[in-house]
Parts: structure tokens; C-alpha cells; sequence
């Protein structure tokens, strides 16, 4: 599988990015970063904030790398394209797309299942995800990264 198996699927689309749009997409992820620190969160929205700044974080590489994903799955997506972008560790990319169906459960239809080490694992896994994709991002494709 590659990004460009995925593009001939249409499972993502050609896409032009600019350093404005990485560094907002990096904004969302800090700013969601700094929320999920918030004292008296519950486990369940601090799960979902944090897997938000992931996906940001997933979708700006995404972007620096030419692509968008469809809307359609757009979170499964962007989490699996880690490792055609980051060659993110294949078990990194599991456990994150574990959290990504507990924070749809949490958020759709019950809540009360996350556990505050879930919590906590998913928000260590976002801040690693944003220095790597900055990492990433300064390594492969610096003009995008002129605005972080």
C-alpha cells in the first residue's frame, strides 16, 4: 500500500499546501494540546481533544506531503497515513486508532468508558505525533515549515 495506491482508490485527493495552512493545522493541535491539560476534564473529553490534536497533526503531514483525505473515514485515514508519511511505528498507528474507536464510542453513544490512563496515553501520543511531524516537517519539506 502507498499514498499513491490510496490516491488511485480515491480514498485521498491531490492537494497543494502553503505554510499558512500547516502552521494553523499545528495551532489546532497546540491549541488542543493546551485544552486537554484543563483541571476537571473528564477522561472521555480529555481523550477526544487529544485524539483531535492528532489528527491535525496527521492531516498537516498529510497535506505537506500532497494529499487531503475524503471526508468519508477522513480520521481513520489520516491516522493510517502516518505511516506512508512519518513511517510512523505500525504498533504507534494501532494504538492510536484504538483511542480513535473509543472516542467515537465515548462521543456517540456511551459515555463514561475512557479510563484516565487512556487519557493520559492518548495525549502523550499527540504531543510525540506534533514533534515528529515538526521534525518531519523541517527535515523533508521546509518551505512548509516557514511558519511554525
Amino acid at each position: 500500500m502507498s499514498l499513491e495506491v490510496w490516491l488511485k482508490n480515491k480514498l485521498i485527493e491531490k492537494h497543494r499546501s502553503s505554510a499558512r495552512e500547516i502552521a494553523s493545522l499545528l495551532h489546532i493541535c497546540d491549541r488542543d494540546l493546551e485544552k486537554v491539560t484543563i483541571a476537571g476534564l473528564g477522561p472521555d473529553w480529555r481523550l477526544s481533544i487529544a485524539h483531535n490534536a492528532a489528527v491535525q497533526a496527521a492531516k498537516a503531514a498529510l497535506a505537506a506531503a500532497g494529499y487531503r483525505a475524503r471526508k468519508q473515514g477522513q480520521h481513520y485515514l489520516l491516522i493510517q497515513s502516518l505511516a506512508f508519511t512519518l513511517d510512523t511505528d505500525p504498533i504507534i498507528i494501532k494504538q492510536m486508532d484504538k483511542f480513535r474507536q473509543k472516542r467515537n464510542i465515548s462521543d456517540y453513544e456511551s459515555a463514561g468508558l475512557v479510563t484516565e490512563q487512556e487519557a493520559e496515553e492518548m495525549t502523550a501520543l499527540a504531543k510525540q505525533l506534533r514533534d515528529e511531524v515538526e521534525q518531519w516537517l523541517r527535515a523533508h519539506h521546509p518551505t512548509l515549515a516557514t511558519e511554525i
